[in-house]
């Protein structure tokens, strides 16, 4: 490790707080009454329960969500038997991962132990506690004898992660390397390079994935594992396993002809001339860490036909186990599963298996932005960041433990449970929950402004597969086609999407020439007209709707807001009985979710804008199954000054009143008032706002924007949907160039349910 680096990783572990995790409380204790209801006397009622039902420790405690991360420190990944103390940073550290990708709670313990049936004793002892035990580098053989007596003795998961995690990777990546080269994985031949925990979990795995024993050569620092070794009685039982007779005695012998080679051992132990000597087309997993027996380009010019995986991020194929712990205790914490068995890893392997071959996520492709992460030989396992890896292999974990008769408290409806797995993917998906399940049913024609956008095209993919649309995309054939291959994904012009070409559509002469009808008086020539059509998609779109060739439009990807707005006024126009637009967005903060508007479009809008303004957001929150509670913000609380805005804002409180009289709203008043009922009631006790506001209206566009972006930034974590166009006179909504996927389909659903309502 080089200075800098070393300097940098004390400074990270050090500041702002040493460590890299806390416990943070789940439940509000502001009050005595908070006080008893958390410990004594509220606490004895959560207790006795617990002792009539041990399962309803699972309703009343964290341990259904917590892990226990347990070491003794001897044998620290890269730094050998370090002790349990100097290796708490590595504890925390999957303490982190835990979190981080799966949502999971975890309490690192490392223990002073090195006698294994002591540890076994310390380790059963904290059962209660926990609802899953990692155990984490404990050196071998010992590390099998504990996780052994571990499961025997405990009715929790208990996971080796050093072994099994390292193995359900690694029989991913060999499952998929062999589909690229077409080999069946009942005739290769593999040479396995290191006989440690890692190594014999990998050849266990690969046996129960079909691989033949007598095709396996095992290898360790003596050379080859073989029936006439002179040290036969001294060798583990775990390595006699896949001990053969055989006239090999070096790993170069066994090398020769080989399909697979799986390195667990050291640096530079495999040579060219030994790839050389592999069988066609071979697969390489070089994993030693942090240099590989083998370094990929080394390889590749011995071999270019070879497939190679290395342990590192530097390299494609990275086999990294992060991609299996959270995910496998998520699905057996779901569950209550009271062990990790061969079905649920089994069940793991085949997903991490089948998502790398799945089109790319958005997300990943951000975050590994220059590489190709299309399935093949630089691609055959999905990537640590990959989002997706949550809801499909936790799924498939759970109902691997429920097929197999070891959960506890089986899922009923898997498809809720994949759904509530979309937390941890997208913030916004429980917000968004009954938005969706409307649009699945509006079968809306949704038409897309700029189809040629990355953004878009992930959107669509998702859009087709959750049948949230009937997608229409403008853009040229040829740039849409060659995207679609480029990302991986499964769409097809013509059978997923209605695709517009601006450059070259039938249709063309008719919509210059309606434009053309509309705007002649505001200075639009023929020719003018023509130009725009062409180039403009907004326009396209915008004519599409006003054809009824497509019943809602999302854009603005790209350009200003206020140019596609332009093109929207000039074709659709206002709703009827409207007189104003609007741009409202909703924030998804820890508290609740809060609409701000107008974000977008009036600068200084009157009373009666605020009023009308007001009433078309209160509509549009209702979309999302919430009861809007309305909040109109000024400098002024309740009358305290008297300006010109906060003038505004009272004058728009009366016409609400005689507008709405039902509608929960109150004003004018500061912004903490608005979000706290508590403040609010010191200031006006006699409001008529009840609770927190979820919708606040701003005096000016400067107001809306600016609170819009300081909360997106501090507090909402940059989880946003909108903006929300109000006011046009059919579903349109102008997205901003800083649009992800996620908001392109959740504005793509609400656009749907808007039609379903029109």
């Amino acid at each position: 490790m080089d200075e800098e680096l070393r300097k940098s990783a004390l400074e990270y572990h050090q500041f702002p707080r040493p460590g890299k995790i806390q416990v943070a409380p789940t439940k509000p204790l502001a009050s005595q009454r908070d006080l008893a209801l958390a410990y004594s006397p509220g606490v004895a009622a959560a207790c006795d329960a617990i002792v009539e039902d041990p399962l309803n420790a699972y309703k009343y405690t964290a341990r259904g969500n917590l892990v226990a991360v347990i070491s003794n420190g001897t044998a620290v990944l890269g730094l050998g038997n370090i002790g349990p103390l100097a290796g708490k940073p590595v504890m925390e550290g999957k303490g982190v991962l835990f979190k981080k990708f799966a949502g999971i709670d975890v309490f690192d313990i490392e223990v002073d132990e090195n006698d294994p049936d002591k540890l076994v004793d310390i380790i059963c002892a904290l059962e209660p506690t926990f609802g899953g035990v990692n155990l984490e580098d404990i050196k071998a053989p010992e590390c099998f004898y504990v996780e052994q007596k571990c499961r025997e003795r405990m009715k929790i998961p208990v996971f080796h992660d050093d072994q099994h995690g390292t193995a359900i990777i690694t029989a991913a990546a060999v499952l998929n390397g062999l589909r690229i080269v077409d080999k069946d994985i009942a005739r290769v031949r593999l040479v396995v390079s290191g006989a440690g925990a890692a190594a014999i979990a990998c050849l266990n795995l690969l046996v129960q994935l079909g691989m033949k024993p007598e095709n396996i050569i095992a290898c360790d620092s003596k050379g080859v594992v073989h029936t006439a070794r002179e040290d036969w009685d001294k060798l583990d039982e775990s390595k006699k396993r896949y001990a053969q007779e055989t006239e090999f005695r070096t790993l170069k012998d066994a090398m020769v002809g080989a399909d697979i080679f799986l390195g667990l051992s050291g640096p530079k132990l495999v040579s060219q001339d030994m790839v050389r000597s592999m069988a066609a087309h071979p697969l390489i997993l070089a994993l030693a860490n942090p240099e590989p027996e083998i370094l990929p380009p080394l390889a590749k010019e011995a071999r270019p036909d070879a497939i190679i995986c290395t342990g590192r991020s530097d390299f494609p194929n990275q086999v990294n186990n992060v991609l299996c712990f959270p995910f496998i205790f998520r699905g057996a914490l779901d569950v209550g599963a009271s062990t990790i068995n061969d079905e649920m890893k089994l069940a793991c392997v085949r997903a991490i298996a089948d998502l790398a071959m799945a089109e790319q996520s958005d997300v990943v492709a951000d975050a590994y932005s220059g590489e190709s992460l299309k399935f093949g030989p630089d691609y055959i396992i999905p990537k640590p960041f990959d989002p997706r890896l949550i809801v499909k292999i936790a799924p498939a974990v759970a109902q691997a433990a429920m097929d197999s008769g070891v959960a506890t408290r089986p899922i009923a409806d898997m498809t809720a449970y994949h759904e509530s797995l979309l937390q941890f993917v997208y913030k916004s998906n429980l917000f968004m929950k009954p938005v969706f399940s409307a649009a699945k049913k509006a079968k809306a024609r949704v038409v897309y402004a700029e189809g040629e956008d990355e953004r878009v095209l992930h959107a669509v993919q998702e859009i087709v597969d959750q049948k949230l649309a009937q997608p229409i995309l403008i853009g040229r054939p040829s740039v849409i086609d060659m995207r679609i291959e480029k990302l991986g994904l499964r769409i097809r012009p013509g059978v997923d999407f209605e695709l517009v070409n601006n450059e070259n559509d039938p249709r063309y002469r008719e919509y210059w020439n309606e434009y053309y009808q509309l705007r002649k008086r505001h200075g639009v020539s023929q020719e003018f007209a023509k130009r725009e059509v062409r180039r403009k998609t907004t326009l396209i779109g915008a004519l599409m709707m006003r054809r009824g060739e497509a019943d809602a439009m999302v854009c603005g990807t790209y350009g200003h807001y206020q140019d596609h707005l332009d093109f929207v006024c000039q074709t659709i126009g206002r709703q009827e009985g409207t007189h104003t637009y609007a741009a409202m967005n909703a924030l998804i903060l820890p508290k609740g979710n809060v609409f701000i508007t107008d974000t977008y479009v009036n600068q200084n809008p009157t009373a009666e804008q605020i009023a009308e303004i007001t009433l078309m957001a209160a509509q549009s929150v209702r979309n999302f199954g919430i009861v809007p509670k309305v909040a109109l913000l000024s400098h002024s609380s309740f009358g305290s000054v008297d300006s010109p805005t906060s003038l505004k804002m009272r004058d728009a409180l009366a016409i609400l009143r005689e507008q709405a009289p039902d509608l929960e709203v109150d004003g004018e008043m500061h912004g903490d008032a608005a979000l706290s009922g508590s403040i609010r009631q010191m200031v006006m006790p006699d409001s008529t706002l009840t609770g927190d506001a979820n919708i606040l209206v701003m005096p000016t566009l400067d107001a809306a924007n600016i609170a819009f972006n300081l909360l997106k930034a501090s507090a909402a974590d940059g989880v946003t949907i909108g903006p929300m166009l109000l006011g046009v006179a059919k579903p349109v909504h102008i997205l901003t160039p800083t649009a992800s996927v996620r908001r392109i389909v959740n504005m793509t659903a609400l656009a749907a349910v808007e039609v379903s309502q029109r």
